[in-house]
């Protein structure tokens, strides 16, 4: 779907020497970032599971976080517009994403040092991520993705039979799934889900949020690596956050969000020499002209209440503490 001869020849021109680099990609794929590790400025750092960050343990205020979301009756008029979408066929599931002003008493290095996510990233002065979805994964010649799609507040009560049982729920991870699935067997054969809808617990600043995510694989061709760039880029953007049928789905978003994601939801990560590691740039935090703003967001379908849904981008907006 997206076309990017510059990353293309930069990654696989790594690969093929066995170099290990990090890259960062953002939503439009227009302004890649790619660095050799041996080579990573001081401007950036990173962790990942298998590139674990050493983090200052100096000690730092509580953290002070104050929210202000769009207000309700401009987030329900994009709402509605989506709905029309759907009703005319366009789209049958979406992920409307809207930007949180912040008031902080950290900053983004501080935000990177001491939050707790399986994936971060720090860009000086630009914008911090500490996300809990992982992209892909591809290690030998099997590639894994991990679409998330499905969120609750862990203090309902039941709240994982809750969330389970939920129909709008299912039907968005579902369609997520199948959407995933389709891409992986454009580049790989073996597709299988390996698990389905199973939860993961995220503890924020604030409470605990319950997230449903589930497991994909494929086995890619003997010589992958000489075409991993262009693997990746046909991946993109992540199904999970843009929604089904994706072209026309990015489109509509285009218009309907009407901001820049930027980076937000592009994918970040980790070529070793051998495998590679990536994630989702969700749960971001970005320093904008007019001050820090958090990019959150989630999946609206033909069966979605605006209010819970308006509730979801809110809840949303955290720092991830231990």
């Amino acid at each position: 779907m997206l076309e990017n001869n510059t990353i293309i020849t930069k990654f696989n021109d790594l690969l093929r020497k066995g170099i290990p680099f990090l890259f960062i990609i953002d939503y439009k794929a227009q302004s890649p970032i790619i660095h050799p590790l041996s080579d990573l400025p001081d401007d950036i750092r990173f962790s990942t599971p298998g590139f674990p960050d050493s983090f200052s343990t100096k000690k730092v205020p509580e953290l002070s976080l104050k929210k202000y979301p769009v207000p309700y009756d401009d987030y329900l008029d994009k709402f509605n517009s989506i709905q029309a979408e759907i009703l005319h066929g366009n789209t049958f599931l979406i992920n409307l994403t809207q930007e949180t002003k912040l008031e902080l008493n950290w900053d983004l290095e501080m935000i990177y040092n001491n939050s707790h996510a399986p994936y971060k990233l720090w860009l000086k002065d630009r914008f911090v991520v500490f996300s809990p979805e992982i992209f892909i994964r591809i290690k030998d010649k099997r590639i894994v993705t991990f679409p998330m799609k499905g969120t609750i507040d862990g203090a309902v009560p039941n709240a994982r039979e809750v969330l389970l049982s939920d129909i709008k729920e299912t039907a968005e991870h579902n369609t997520i799934v199948d959407l995933m699935r389709n891409d992986l067997s454009r580049i790989a054969h073996h597709v299988n889900v390996d698990r389905f809808r199973y939860i993961d617990h995220i503890r924020t600043h604030e409470k605990e949020i319950l997230q449903v995510s589930s497991e994909i694989s494929g086995l890619l061709a003997d010589n992958f690596k000489n075409q991993l760039g262009e693997i990746l880029l046909s991946l993109l953007p992540a199904g999970s956050i843009c929604g089904a049928p994706k072209a026309k789905t990015v489109e509509i978003l285009q218009r309907i969000e009407a901001y820049e994601r930027d980076y937000y939801t592009g994918v970040f990560g980790v070529f070793d020499g051998k495998n590679l590691d990536s994630a989702v740039m969700i749960r971001y935090i970005e320093n904008s002209p007019s001050g820090y703003i958090f990019k959150s967001g989630g999946g609206i379908t033909h069966m979605s209440d605006p209010e819970k849904e308006y509730q979801e981008l809110i809840d949303k907006v955290y720092v991830p503490l231990a």
